[in-house]
């Protein structure tokens, strides 16, 4: 399967209507953003947004539909240049297990989905290029990312070295909506949604939620964020205490979450066996030029292994990613590295007689590897962030080079 079904079906469909509504139709159509001359229309657009509302996606849902499907259409572009094709029976399984993780089948997905309005046909084009995508990357970037063994080490070594841990405290309710109840439930919803009183979202639990913590009011003990799921945790981060999520449909109830407290959880830090850091380096020394070019890589990077992207088309000799014990780091990185907390850099080193700047990172402190860990584990899922760092830096390429208009 190659490219996007979804103008071409629904194109077919506005044809089959009447005079009365050709000019929606026309309207539905008309090409709200154009990127290199490949048309994303206003009914592309509204599908996406609504797909992110049923995925109860944070944030500018306009903005993110939109770089999505900018994206999308340039990661496109590059499929259709190799000629990568997905066959159906892949496709097919991926759509399987995207529903599967809700705990549907897929025609219950897409069900729940056309509920909110969602065509089937957004669904499928919506999966259709993630798998592609991911498939290109793999195959134009695989050689490219070797994961040694003291890769493997680092990051074991990593898994104990965590310091401090953000956790919340929540009250929860699930309010059963089998079909015929969906209407009424959602009601109950929107309403326990814009509550803010504590007495009264615990009011509502003992009243309303399904599960056994409705006879203390839905009240949790402090719990870790990430024992959340991953797309619930911003959403709860950015909740103000008593303010309530919106409704998060789950299969055959609705969630609500009501937030009574956010902390840090301070654990100590073993003392580290060895140190991860990395050094890029810019010509240039400290002159105003190297700097703003150290500023331009602060401003792209989060972690060390961003730093792979920068380097991409480089000399190998620009970047060097070391692990090492304590008592091997030169003196004057040691010292800088002592200011920093994993993730920070510094630029205060030169190399090469000052013509050189050092842009120094501290990826992490380890501490001893775990014991009996799924190394082969580890290795794939670093290779999975290398992959996907360099196809980030690959589509940032392909933004700048593009011509688009409409945004």
């Amino acid at each position: 399967m190659r490219g996007f079904s979804t103008l071409t079906a629904l194109l077919a469909l506005a044809l089959s209507f009447g005079q009365p509504g050709q000019a929606e139709a026309q309207n539905q159509f008309a090409p709200a953003i154009t990127v290199n001359e490949r048309v994303i229309t206003q009914y592309e657009l509204n599908q996406r947004i609504r797909l992110l509302e049923a995925f109860r996606t944070p944030g500018d849902l306009r903005q993110v539909a939109r770089d999505g499907l900018i994206d999308d259409r340039l990661k496109q572009q590059e499929i259709d240049r190799v000629g990568l094709t997905i066959p159906q029976e892949a496709l097919d399984a991926e759509l399987e297990a995207f529903a599967g993780r809700a705990d549907m089948s897929l025609p219950e997905f897409n069900r729940m989905l056309a509920q909110s309005g969602v065509d089937a046909v957004t669904l499928r084009d919506f999966v259709f290029i993630g798998v592609s995508w991911r498939e290109y990357v793999r195959a134009r970037f695989n050689r490219e990312v070797t994961v040694t063994d003291a890769d493997v080490d680092r990051a074991l070594g990593q898994q104990g070295s965590v310091r401090s841990e953000i956790e919340v405290l929540l009250s929860e309710i699930i309010i059963a909506a089998p079909p015929e109840m969906a209407q009424r439930a959602g009601q109950a919803a929107n309403q326990i949604s814009q509550m803010r009183s504590f007495a009264d979202f615990e009011a509502a639990a003992r009243q309303v939620s399904a599960l056994p913590s409705r006879d203390n009011g839905g009240r949790l003990d402090w719990l870790p964020i990430s024992n959340y799921p991953p797309q619930l945790r911003d959403v709860i981060l950015n909740l103000s205490t008593g303010e309530v999520t919106d409704p998060i449909m789950i299969p055959n109830g609705i969630a609500l979450f009501q937030k009574r407290g956010q902390r840090e959880a301070v654990r100590p830090a073993p003392t580290p066996v060895s140190i991860d850091y990395a050094a890029y380096y810019i010509a240039g020394g400290q002159s105003e030029a190297g700097l703003r070019a150290a500023r331009n890589v602060a401003n792209n990077v989060d972690t060390c292994d961003d730093l792979y992207g920068i380097a991409r088309n480089q000399p190998p000799e620009v970047l060097d990613r070391v692990t090492v014990s304590p008592d091997q780091i030169p003196n004057d990185i040691a010292l800088e590295l002592a200011r920093l907390d994993p993730g920070e850099v510094s630029t205060n080193l030169t190399r090469n007689d000052g013509q050189t700047l050092v842009f120094l990172m501290l990826c992490q402190r380890n501490s001893a590897g775990a014991a009996g860990a799924d190394r082969d584990g580890v290795r794939n899922q670093i290779r999975g962030q290398r992959l996907s760092t360099l196809a980030d830096a690959l589509i940032q390429d392909l933004r700048a080079q593009a011509v688009i208009t409409g945004r």
